[in-house]
C-alpha cells in the first residue's frame, strides 16, 4: 500500500513539474529588435537565466544591448561586441529605449486570468479511499462557461482503475481571485483487479459526476485548484455504486 501511495505521489509530482515548466515556457516572451541603453554604472551578464550562474561579463554606461529573449525574469542580450549572456528583468528597467524610454514589459496579471481560454493542470487526492492523480485540460468559451478533459489513476488495494471523464464547468463569479465553480460530467473507468487468487477479467464501468471547486489565482499564469466530486457509477450488478473523491493541485492558464 505505502509502494502505490509513493508512485501515486511520484506520478503526480512528476505532472506538476512537467506544468510548472510549461507554464515557463509560456511565459516566455520574443524581444527580438529591441535596443536598450545602459544608464548605470554597470549591468551585470550571466551565463545562465538565474542568479545560481557566474558572471561572466559587465556592460557599461552608455552601451547599447539588443534584447533577445525572455524566460520569466530574466533576459538573454547581445552587447556590440557580440558578448551573449542573461540579464535580470529588473537590471532591464533601468535602461532606456532609442526615444529615452523605459522599457515596459508585458506581464501576467489577474485581469489575464479573468480573460483566459485553456488552463491544463495536476492534481492529486483521494478517491474513495485510494491514492488518484490526475491530469486535465479545459477550455473556456465564455467567462462563465467550459468544457474540459480529465484523466486520472487510481491506485486501490484490490484494484488500479484508469479513469477517463468530461466535464461541463460553470464559474459563477469569474471576476474573484477566489473563484468557487461547478462542474457536472460524466465519464468511463477501466478497472483491472489486483486479485491473484481468482480469474477476475477487467471491466469497464461509465460514471456520471457532480462536483464543487475553487480556483485561487497566485500569480503570473498559476493558480491553485481544489474540488470536490460525488460519483454514480453504473455497473453490471443490481445495484449501482458511489463514491466521493477530493483533489488539489496546480493549473496553468494561456
Amino acid at each position: 500500500m505505502h509502494y502505490r501511495k509513493r508512485r501515486s505521489l511520484l506520478s503526480f509530482t512528476f505532472l506538476a513539474l512537467c506544468l510548472w515548466l510549461f507554464g515557463a515556457s509560456a511565459f516566455a516572451q520574443s524581444l527580438t529588435g529591441q535596443k536598450v541603453k545602459v544608464l548605470e554604472p554597470y549591468l551585470e551578464l550571466r551565463t545562465g537565466p538565474g542568479e545560481g550562474f557566474p558572471v561572466f561579463h559587465t556592460a557599461e554606461t552608455g552601451e547599447w544591448l539588443q534584447l533577445l529573449y525572455r524566460k520569466t525574469t530574466w533576459v538573454r542580450v547581445k552587447d556590440t561586441r557580440g558578448h551573449e549572456g542573461w540579464a535580470s528583468v529588473d537590471a532591464i528597467r533601468k535602461t532606456v529605449d532609442a526615444n529615452g524610454q523605459a522599457v515596459v514589459f508585458k506581464e501576467p496579471r489577474f485581469e489575464d486570468f479573468n480573460s483566459r481560454r485553456w488552463e491544463l493542470g495536476a492534481l492529486g487526492g483521494d478517491f474513495d479511499g485510494a491514492s488518484v492523480g490526475s491530469f486535465y485540460g479545459g477550455y473556456w468559451w465564455t467567462e462563465y462557461l467550459s468544457t474540459e478533459v480529465g484523466l486520472s489513476q487510481i491506485l486501490g488495494n484490490f484494484s488500479e482503475i484508469r479513469m477517463i471523464n468530461a466535464d461541463l464547468v460553470h464559474q459563477p463569479f469569474p471576476t474573484w481571485r477566489v473563484s468557487p465553480f461547478f462542474a457536472l460530467g460524466a465519464g468511463s473507468a477501466f478497472i483491472r483487479p489486483k486479485s491473484t487468487l481468482v480469474d477476475v477479467e477487467n471491466r469497464n464501468e461509465d460514471s456520471v459526476h457532480f462536483g464543487v471547486g475553487v480556483r485561487f489565482y497566485v500569480s503570473d499564469r498559476y493558480f491553485v485548484r481544489a474540488e470536490y466530486k460525488e460519483y454514480v457509477v453504473f455497473t453490471d450488478r443490481d445495484q449501482n455504486e458511489e463514491a466521493q473523491e477530493w483533489k488539489i493541485g496546480l493549473s496553468v492558464f494561456f
